[in-house]
């Protein structure tokens, strides 16, 4: 129960910190929206690359349709590969819909679904903190160890952002 409880506390930061860092990237706000709904239709996702990246996605689509968001999302997930993401870093395009419909749904599979949104958005983080011409906004990596534990050690360490950190 203390693991579980922890565990909670510890993505809280992740969420946070992944939050401020969009906003701050894209100059956009998630408004009265939760994290999943804020980014389920891809328009801040595809934003927020095109910030990293000017130019990696040619067309945002800003319907407000299940498919246009869907395509949004997966656009993204195409350029994140596109930076050098591999594909065990990037979640899965369905990992946002909304699950509260669904009655056979447990909030833990909810919840593990939005802890993949959150890894994809740390290894992008990484990847704009690593990249020299990128001089905006930075994510606090540091706010992830609760979600990525000892493997943000060992990432860190590898590659000398330990001390960064």
């Amino acid at each position: 129960m203390e693991w579980r409880q922890q565990t909670s506390v510890s993505c809280a930061d992740a969420f946070n910190e992944a939050q401020r860092w969009i906003e701050e990237v894209t100059g956009k706000s998630f408004g009265s929206n939760n994290f999943r709904a804020a980014l389920e239709n891809g328009v801040l996702l595809c934003d927020l690359i095109n910030q990293l990246k000017p130019g990696i996605i040619k067309r945002v689509n800003r319907l407000s349709t299940p498919i246009a968001g869907l395509d949004n999302v997966s656009v993204f997930l195409k350029a994140c590969g596109k930076l050098g993401l591999n594909v065990s870093q990037l979640f899965h395009p369905g990992d946002l819909q909304d699950l509260s419909s669904r009655a056979t749904v447990r909030r833990d599979e909810s919840n593990r679904r939005l802890k993949n949104v959150l890894i994809t958005i740390f290894w992008l983080g990484r990847k704009a903190h690593l990249d020299a011409l990128y001089s905006g906004p930075q994510l606090n990596l540091k706010a992830f160890e609760g979600l990525l534990g000892l493997a943000l050690s060992k990432v860190s360490w590898a590659s000398g952002l330990l001390t960064q950190l």
